[in-house]
């Protein structure tokens, strides 16, 4: 996931009457009298070559989902175009509005929708249980496993106060999976998810992140209503050594894994199941670490990330979990460059690999090529 750049704070130019635009080398700046607004995006081509089988998915992004055991074709070329355009208003008064959009596999989807004022953030954006620090940057757009907390944008009502933030969120893909019936559609959202979030500085280039969320999941299918509690934290870090960065997360959760990056079958691991009418949480962890450092016109980064379930009891309570993916792990060595200003390129080796419950094993190698062209 190559992180887009944060936009520099541009200057609006005015004299134009009561609209003015203007296009400079990172957006379009628009003056509409007591509301100053930029036009941002970018587009992006993704083409990947699967050595093995061929995992890609929406963006060229590899999947753990498709990875099989199997005696399979091999060698795969594709392509695939990711695009974001957005626009950012802010009202003389202190209130700011961001709206943004991607066509993402030919389909286009608001990304965010939010509202600032002052403390406030209202509306869809990133995940307060999400950070970027700790990350290690990637091509693969979807990263690596274990990164830090939920990597989506999700609904929510926060409150910002320096680096601590608190969130009240809509339920992110509660997964209730007994191994062989999924009883998701029958989950209940009764209460919003909380979370907390702190980003600060321990030292001179030492920045440091934690995180923690709580929830009630509930089954309620007209006949079971049962509720459990679940919950996840994390913490990352990123150590400036001077030639060299390291970059770190360790996550866990409990009764809250689809807020563990890309466990269970790809993305969203099974956070509890139904045991004799009872509702029985399950755990799990995940972590990445990478080293970033600066070659060139560019950076050349290498990373690791996995994350494991717990499921034992699972598997002692319904007896049929031996196909499910019990752990997930990838690793990436890349070199991300940029020859002129907006432009980024990026060549990537990754390596994808599921170990099952039944001990058997899934893996597969692939490359990839990425060039971004901003404004």
């Amino acid at each position: 996931m190559i992180k887009t750049k944060k936009l520099l704070v541009l200057s609006v130019l005015s004299g134009m009457g009561a609209m003015g635009l203007s296009q400079s080398a990172l957006a379009f700046d628009i003056n509409a009298g007591d509301v100053q607004a930029n036009v941002y995006g970018y587009a992006q081509l993704n083409t990947v070559y699967d050595i093995n089988e061929d995992i890609g998915v929406a963006t060229q992004s590899g999947s753990f989902a498709k990875l099989t055991d199997a005696n399979v074709a091999e060698g795969h070329f594709d392509a695939d175009q990711q695009s974001v355009i957005g626009i950012t208003a802010n009202h003389k008064d202190g209130v700011s509005v961001n709206v943004e959009g991607h066509f993402r596999g030919g389909t286009f989807n608001i990304r965010k929708a939010y509202g600032t004022y002052k403390n406030w953030t209202v509306g869809r954006t990133w995940s307060n249980y999400n950070s970027w620090t700790g990350w290690t940057p990637t091509v693969d757009i979807d990263s690596s496993a274990g990164i830090a907390g939920v990597q989506d944008r999700i609904e929510q009502i926060r409150y910002t106060d320096g680096g601590l933030s608190f969130a009240l969120e809509k339920e992110y893909f509660p997964n209730v999976n007994d191994g062989t019936s999924d009883w998701s559609a029958n989950t209940k959202t009764g209460l919003p998810v909380f979370t907390a979030r702190y980003e600060g500085s321990a030292a001179e280039g030492v920045n440091f992140v934690v995180a923690g969320m709580g929830r009630v999941l509930t089954l309620d299918d007209g006949t079971t209503d049962e509720s459990a509690v679940g919950f996840g934290a994390f913490t990352g870090v990123d150590v400036n050594m001077g030639a060299v960065t390291l970059h770190a997360v360790v996550n866990y959760s409990d009764g809250a894994n689809s807020y563990l990056y890309r466990s269970g079958s790809d993305y969203t691991g099974t956070d509890a199941y139904l045991s004799n009418g009872n509702l029985e949480t399950v755990s799990a962890w995940g972590g990445s670490i990478g080293l970033s450092t600066k070659i060139g016109e560019g950076d050349f980064n290498i990373v690791y990330g996995k994350v494991k379930m717990d499921l034992d009891d699972m598997n002692s309570d319904l007896g049929n979990v031996g196909g499910n993916h019990e752990a997930n792990s990838n690793a990436f060595v890349n070199y991300i460059w940029y020859p002129v200003d907006n432009v980024t390129m990026g060549v990537e080796l990754g390596y994808f690999k599921s170990d099952y419950f039944d001990g058997s094993d899934a893996d597969a190698t692939r490359l990839m090529y990425t060039a971004k062209f901003s404004f």
